[in-house]
């Protein structure tokens, strides 16, 4: 049984849990507390920090693991990330006070002496600054690297944003973006338990289970009767995957069934579309998984 490393709390574990779950991989753990459980019968999950997820994963402790791409940089293991699971979306960020004038990287570069940068990603910021060229002292913190500024620890942060409204509440404003990061489905590079092929096939099915949940994720099923003579107008709304599907209705020859995936930001206006070429008996369902 394939062993996957999981966050063990916040808003990321939230969120794995939950697509887990929609893929059939519902979490079966005994008891809130519980360090291991099972995910549908299929596989072992182990909850861990999301920071630690990289080593368990690299050194063989877990065949597989979600955590975000920004620790997966950090930690500079030999990871893949197989599959972006669409949440967990955020930068990293160079930033600095805003009356520090500061405006660019290469403005920080051009100090008398190594501006102090503030950041739990020392790793990824020693190598965004030596790849500009620009020398620095990195302070390493363990958290709120937006205060050090203001206490005179750092010049500058590197941080982690999601809107950006943290930096600007603590009189910080951004200078550039290090990296954008989100949720990551990963393995070590060449596994999960390299060379296994049942152990490949288990993986590979992992992978499509969650990725039909994640493609059906804002797309909607639609059926409608319209009028066979506007078929040809109907495909032009209802592009689909690979345009609508037409189904003949039994004895009803003016009408034909149109059935189509289409974009949960676009089902108001597509319903208003057939609508005016005389659509009716329109029916629109959310979509649990779609494998192409």
């Amino acid at each position: 049984m394939l062993r996957i490393a999981l966050p063990n709390k916040g808003r990321l574990s939230e969120d794995t849990r939950d697509l887990f779950n929609d893929a059939g991989l519902d979490v079966r753990a005994s008891g809130d507390r519980a360090l291991t459980a099972s995910l549908g019968g299929e596989f072992e999950a182990i909850f861990v920090r999301a920071q630690d997820i990289p080593e368990f994963v690299a050194d063989g402790a877990a065949d597989a693991g979600v955590t975000g791409l920004d620790l997966v940089t950090e930690s500079g293991r030999p990871l893949t990330s197989h599959l972006d699971l669409g949440f967990g979306r955020c930068r990293l960020v160079v930033a600095a006070k805003e009356d520090a004038g500061i405006r660019s990287v290469e403005e920080i570069g051009h100090s008398d002496r190594p501006v102090r940068v503030a950041t739990v990603f020392p790793s990824i910021t020693k190598r965004f600054f030596a790849d500009r060229g620009v020398t620095v002292d990195v302070v390493p913190v363990s958290g709120a690297a937006e205060i050090a500024p203001h206490l005179g620890i750092a010049d500058v942060v590197v941080d982690l944003t999601s809107t950006g409204s943290t930096l600007r509440v603590n009189g910080l404003r951004e200078v550039e973006t290090v990296l954008r990061s989100s949720a990551q489905l990963i393995t070590a590079t060449g596994g999960p338990r390299n060379g296994d092929s049942a152990r490949g096939r288990e993986f590979a099915e992992l992978v499509t289970a969650l990725e039909s949940v994640i493609r059906a994720r804002g797309q909607r099923y639609l059926m409608a009767n319209v009028p066979r003579e506007t078929l040809p107008q109907v495909r032009e709304v209802l592009p689909g995957l690979n345009g609508p599907t037409v189904i003949e209705i039994a004895d009803h020859g003016k009408y034909v069934a149109v059935h189509a995936v289409v974009r949960a930001d676009a089902v108001y206006r597509t319903i208003s579309q057939l609508r005016a070429l005389g659509g009716e008996g329109i029916l629109v369902t959310r979509i649990e998984r779609l494998v192409p």
